[in-house]
């Protein structure tokens, strides 16, 4: 059995982090693709990116800053959703909340690289030699490929994408939220996953790449993470009621 009720106290804290989230995110990123050509810049080599993130200055790497930590903010409304929608029993709900925090961890590391990496190394670049230049070339691909390809990119995506596609499952099975999230979360998992194509591609040279996959798929992502964020601090959920218990009369 199932009752309807208005969001909690922590339903409604987790949804507006989840919309605080999404939101101030999608304005760093703007910022950061305008200054700095995000993401296309990142398939660009050493000889590219780093004169361009020195041109930056300081207030690129501030806004990596903000980038990193308005995504890493989403740790926070993930850890909270079983309890704000009355399943923390849900094994599946529980294994996805887990994986859906490490990916944010995972996104944090790529992030972040531009904060606390890069800087030295574009620092290197910009006043090294022909040799020295050379070293600092194969530095940023090494932490390029690991840091952002594989941790950031790859890992941190594809758990974040089973994450939303199980509780999109979860929703559509139990009702718990709104069919319509169930339903596009589903959309956006999968439209998300496109972009694995162009990392992969970084390691398999030739692999067919559909260039607006990585926009179109972050962009319904992002959308749906807000939609999920309005629905929780707006919304009714349908939390799961304990069986009732006839007691004999003496």
């Amino acid at each position: 059995m199932s009752a309807t009720t208005t969001g909690t106290g922590v339903a409604r804290t987790a949804g507006a982090l989840f919309l605080f989230s999404a939101i101030t995110f999608a304005v760093a990123a703007t910022v950061l693709s305008t200054t700095f050509d995000w993401p296309d810049i990142l398939r660009e080599p050493a000889a590219v990116v780093l004169p361009a993130f020195t041109e930056g200055g300081s207030s690129l790497v501030w806004t990596w800053f903000a980038t990193a930590w308005t995504y890493g903010l989403l740790a926070i409304p993930i850890l909270l959703l079983p309890a704000a929608l009355g399943r923390r029993d849900d094994p599946a709900l529980r294994v996805a909340t887990w994986a859906g925090a490490v990916s944010v961890v995972l996104a944090l590391i790529g992030f972040l690289r531009w904060v606390f990496v890069v800087p030295a190394l574009a620092g290197s670049y910009a006043a090294g030699d022909t040799s020295t230049r050379a070293a600092v070339d194969a530095a940023w691909t090494a932490q390029h490929q690991f840091g952002g390809a594989l941790l950031g990119e790859h890992l941190g995506q594809l758990l974040v994408i089973a994450w939303s596609v199980t509780l999109s499952v979860v929703i559509l099975r139990t009702q718990v939220l709104p069919r319509w999230l169930g339903v596009t979360g589903l959309v956006a998992g999968a439209l998300y996953l496109i972009n694995q194509g162009d990392i992969l591609a970084t390691a398999v040279p030739g692999l067919p790449v559909w260039d607006l996959g990585g926009l179109i798929g972050s962009t319904a992502w992002g959308l749906w993470v807000a939609a999920l964020g309005a629905a929780l601090l707006l919304g009714r959920i349908r939390r799961p009621q304990p069986a009732r218990q006839d007691r004999d009369l003496p």
